[in-house]
């Protein structure tokens, strides 16, 4: 999967959680908690969503590092087998 496919499944799995996501108005660069206004839960569902939906495990150390669009993106995109 490239990355434009793996950006679109993750605001997929975003709008699971928060139907008012907007793709064209998320600042890739940018905390998606911040921009969508998530909860420490939500987040939570969030990563779960991304572990279900890619079928990578997604271990607590990481979740730090996942904190931007192109962040998760890239996380996955070394991941995800093709």
């Amino acid at each position: 999967m490239n990355e434009a496919g793996i950006r679109s499944a993750v605001i997929e799995v975003l709008r699971t959680i928060a139907p008012e996501v907007e793709a064209d108005e998320l600042v890739a660069g940018q905390s998606l908690r911040d921009q969508v206004d998530l909860d420490s839960m939500d987040w939570l569902h969030v990563i779960v969503g991304l572990h279900e939906r890619f079928g990578v495990d997604i271990p607590e150390t990481d979740y730090a590092r996942l904190t931007s669009l192109d962040d998760i993106v890239a996380y996955l995109a070394a991941r995800v087998k093709a």
